[in-house]
């Protein structure tokens, strides 16, 4: 009877290995079709088109001679461009200014609404949410009418204290004028994830530093920033990648402020107008890699540089 229980034993083993194996492979499968859906949609709407404008950057089409294979000439001729190099310099200036101030906004009114409780708390995280709740293109417009002289209410405020109004669509004020959309449309999104961030914080720590004397504005710097920082890390790298991409509102006001905003304002409306415009749809392709490089570069190198000292603060 022992050597017929040690001979059934591995077939025993072997059954239980093929259920397993069996199970396995049926919940891959499960698993793959709840998955498969989106990877129709993603490799369709996102790897093929840029797989094809990365093909089409490679190739120059000429009236003379047709199109002709160039590998990496549109990217240098993108490089040596002055129309995309000074948009791209734009951004970058852009983006030194607008980062800082939309995170200070975000990061200060987190910390008042986390601070204080009361019945309009929610009222006020609504309000300030809602305009990144309201499309690009819409806000665009509706801030191109308050700046308008011809017809914004600007011009009848100022002049009803005999003043006159800035002109937010000429080329001296353009910039902050577009920094102004810019911290309206988006510091209320930031200010959700930080606001989530300081929820998750144990009131225990706000306890113990309360009773070692510390006052609100102590709490608030030496504990709740420096705890929200992967927070911080995160809508730093958002703004970041947004505002390198910069596009729908400046293409919008383009109409409304005659001579300030050109065709190569930012480098994404020029790759616009090369390809839309121009139909250079080659060139084109090589600005939007070029800029995609540009984007990719400066956020390894913010997530590299914070990574090495863990925080930025």
């Amino acid at each position: 009877m022992t050597s017929l229980t040690e001979k059934r034993a591995p077939r025993t083993q072997d059954e239980k290995r093929k259920t397993r194996g069996k199970t396995r492979r049926r919940e891959h499968l499960t698993g793959w079709l709840f998955v498969g859906p989106f990877g129709v949609v993603f490799l369709a709407f996102l790897i093929a088109p840029l797989a094809y404008a990365l093909y089409l950057s490679l190739f120059q089409k000429k009236l003379i001679g047709g199109t002709s294979f160039v590998l990496f000439d549109n990217y240098v001729k993108a490089f040596t461009d002055p129309s995309f190099l000074s948009g791209a310099w734009f951004v970058i200036r852009f983006a030194l200014v607008a980062i800082p101030v939309q995170i200070a906004v975000a990061l200060a009114m987190a910390l008042i609404l986390d601070a204080v409780t009361s019945l309009f708390t929610r009222f006020s995280r609504l309000m300030i949410f809602l305009p990144y709740a309201i499309p690009t293109v819409i806000g665009a417009v509706m801030w191109g009418f308050l700046y308008s002289r011809s017809f914004g209410p600007l011009t009848d405020v100022f002049g009803f204290f005999g003043a006159t109004a800035p002109d937010f669509l000429s080329s001296n004020l353009i910039f902050y004028g577009l920094l102004n959309i810019v911290t309206w449309q988006w510091a209320g999104y930031y200010m959700i994830i930080l606001y989530a961030a300081l929820q998750g914080i144990d009131p225990t720590l706000y306890e113990a530093a309360r009773m070692d004397g510390a006052g609100r504005w102590q709490v608030a710097r030496r504990i709740k920033i420096p705890l929200i920082a992967p927070a911080l890390i995160l809508i730093l790298v958002f703004s970041l990648i947004g505002t390198l991409q910069f596009f729908n509102e400046p293409q919008i006001l383009r109409y409304l402020a005659a001579g300030t905003i050109g065709s190569d304002f930012t480098p994404n409306m020029y790759a616009y107008q090369q390809a839309f415009g121009l139909a250079n749809f080659n060139y084109g392709s090589a600005i939007s890699f070029a800029l995609g490089g540009v984007v990719f570069v400066c956020v390894y190198a913010f997530l590299f540089f914070t990574r090495k000292r863990r925080s930025f603060l």
